[in-house]
């Protein structure tokens, strides 16, 4: 049984190598590219509109509310970078049960890379809101004698994050192999619904978690300033 899909090599020559991780990773954004074209190109602005289309609104409208439970802030600009995350992610888990289909999310290099874009988006939402200057100085409160504790508890989460997401959806994997080996008539549709549903929860913990670090790096002003606009719309 293979726990990785990094493991899988289709194709070797000097340092490239081209593994089931990045083929299937390709395969997932172009599916999600071409997907969300056909969605987004009847799209308008009148009353009567598609099913397809309220369900888009629908599915965006419960992603916008969620973030802004989460981080009291607008989500206009959080958005684009945790929706697609979310999605990514939700659509690699989903498409898992489809035979012949290896999950990304299942190679701990995917999950450390979903996790650094995390990381760096932190400073890059921090600095944009509050100034370079000012955000740095958060890692020298309460006293500059946290500064390291800081810079480490910034790092420790980001792998945190990157190890929680493949450890389950490897976990999973596991389980519902060894099931399936054991009692292959009896549990198949069930475990292939434990696994579904398992990735879904994966998913949304990860884009909660990311919205959770970024937000506690936006400065309340900015919390204010979200607030204002919101009520003004």
């Amino acid at each position: 049984m293979i726990l990785d899909p990094s493991s899988i090599v289709y194709f070797e020559w000097g340092f490239v190598r081209i593994t089931a991780t990045l083929v299937f990773t390709w395969l997932t954004m172009l599916l999600l590219a071409v997907t969300s074209y056909l969605i987004t190109r009847g799209i308008k602005a009148d009353t009567e509109v598609s099913r397809g289309q309220h369900a888009l609104e629908a599915i965006l409208e419960i992603m916008r509310s969620q973030i802004e439970q989460v981080s009291r802030r607008d989500a206009s600009r959080y958005m684009p970078f945790i929706g697609t995350m979310f999605i990514f992610i939700f659509v690699s888990n989903v498409l898992g049960i489809v035979p012949g289909y290896i999950s990304p999310t299942g190679s701990l290099n995917t999950t450390i890379a979903l996790a650094f874009c995390v990381f760096l988006a932190v400073p890059v939402f921090g600095v944009s809101s509050q100034g370079l200057g000012r955000y740095l100085k958060q890692y020298l409160e309460p006293t500059f004698i946290m500064l390291p504790f800081n810079i480490v508890s910034e790092i420790t989460r980001t792998l945190s994050l990157a190890i929680r997401l493949y450890g389950n959806v490897m976990s999973a994997n596991v389980i519902i192999a060894i099931l399936l080996t054991v009692v292959p008539f009896l549990f198949p549709v069930v475990m292939q619904a434990l696994g579904l549903l398992t990735g879904v929860i994966q998913a949304y913990i990860f884009a909660i978690l990311a919205i959770v670090y970024i937000a506690s790096a936006v400065s309340d002003d900015e919390a204010t300033k979200d607030k204002t606009v919101e009520e003004e719309v």
